[in-house]
């Protein structure tokens, strides 16, 4: 089972403003402990929403809308992918994870599962999609 331990951003992150150290420490130290457990499959701190874009679907249309966007507790700051045994095991890891908005600050996360190729019902597309490499090529 694989879950995202999400990320929520807050003024600061939406700011850039970089992480201390400690709390470096504290997520490297985290990420080590997963990966080492062998259930680390990815990582990683998103920048503020100022340097990003959303694609607008309207009808057949598509339409660019630069950042910032607005709402910063509904944004995403960062994210830990993780495959685990059960739920039980995702809850673990995650209550274990620092709080990201550093010591004594209010922070939040939410895990979500991710959903598997055998969670849909069989189908052309997903025999296919089970053929997609996923990762850089060369």
């Amino acid at each position: 089972m694989r879950f995202m331990i999400i990320v929520k951003a807050n003024k600061d992150t939406e700011a850039g403003v970089m992480p201390e150290e400690k709390l470096i420490a504290d997520m490297t130290a985290y990420h080590e402990d997963l990966a080492n457990a062998g259930v680390l499959l990815d990582a990683s701190g998103l920048k503020p929403t100022s340097k990003g874009f959303r694609i607008r679907f309207t009808d057949n249309q598509r339409s660019i809308v630069d950042g910032p966007f607005a709402e910063a507790k509904e944004l995403i700051a960062g994210y830990t992918l993780i495959e685990v045994k059960s739920r039980d095991e995702a809850i673990a890891w995650a209550k274990r994870m620092p709080n990201p908005a550093g010591d004594g600050k209010p922070g939040e996360i939410e895990v979500r599962q991710l959903y598997e190729l055998e969670d849909f019902a069989p189908s052309e597309s997903i025999d296919r999609l089970r053929q997609i490499e996923v990762g850089p090529k060369g």
